[in-house]
């Protein structure tokens, strides 16, 4: 049997994924000792970046092909903005946070944002559909690990439960099969470059996850 191109992303990007996955930050959310200034920083910055993926998805809805990735990709939009920014809002008050306090701008936040907003805008539906698997597929994967780890932070436990909920499983595993379908009626060398945008996504998670930290 061929290997779909979902299959292919992932084994190409293996060093990548799995680097990112085994990444500082993630480590001390399973081993409980996340710093609370870095979390803190954490939300802001991610935040800010959920603001954006409604930028990101808002491209891709213009630019799919069908009514039925359109529906779907509405849906995103409006998780995205009622349910995840919803948490935002209720942790940075309920923690004090001044979001406006911290700089969104510094090197590795500015440059997720900047290079996954770009990716959307000047590069094809697939383009965008790819960049987002490699940030889905990575949280939905160390999320179910660390779902079953103690976390006392209570905002923390649901920030980590609402990536390992079976509805942000069915938003990477459809990113996932988009790029499926997509794949026996793409040349090679689309393949390739889906799977580089991948690996850059998931290059961009690294640097953008070492940024709450001093």
């Amino acid at each position: 049997m061929s290997e779909t191109l979902s299959e292919q992303i992932l084994r190409e990007n293996a060093d990548v994924l799995d680097a990112m996955v085994n990444h500082r930050f993630i480590n001390d959310i399973k081993e409980d000792r996340l710093p609370k200034e870095a979390f803190e920083r954490y939300l802001v910055f991610e935040g800010a970046f959920v603001d954006t993926a409604i930028s990101i998805f808002a491209y891709a809805a213009a630019k799919a092909g069908t009514i039925e990735q359109k529906r779907w990709l509405v849906g995103v939009l409006d998780a995205l903005a009622n349910q995840q920014i919803a948490y935002f809002e209720k942790t940075f008050a309920a923690r004090g946070i001044d979001p406006s306090a911290f700089d969104t701008n510094i090197p590795q936040v500015a440059a997720f944002r900047d290079g996954m907003l770009e990716i959307a805008h000047d590069g094809f539906y697939l383009d965008t559909v790819a960049a987002m698997f490699a940030a889905e597929w990575m949280y939905w994967t160390w999320c179910r690990q660390a779902s079953e780890r103690r976390i006392t932070d209570p905002l923390l436990r649901e920030w980590v439960d609402l990536h390992a909920h079976p509805d942000f499983a069915a938003q990477a595993l459809w990113l996932k099969a988009e790029l499926d379908a997509a794949g026996p009626r793409l040349e090679p060398t689309e393949r390739a470059r889906l799977s580089a945008i991948f690996g850059r996504a998931q290059r961009l998670e690294i640097d953008f996850h070492d940024a709450p930290y001093p």
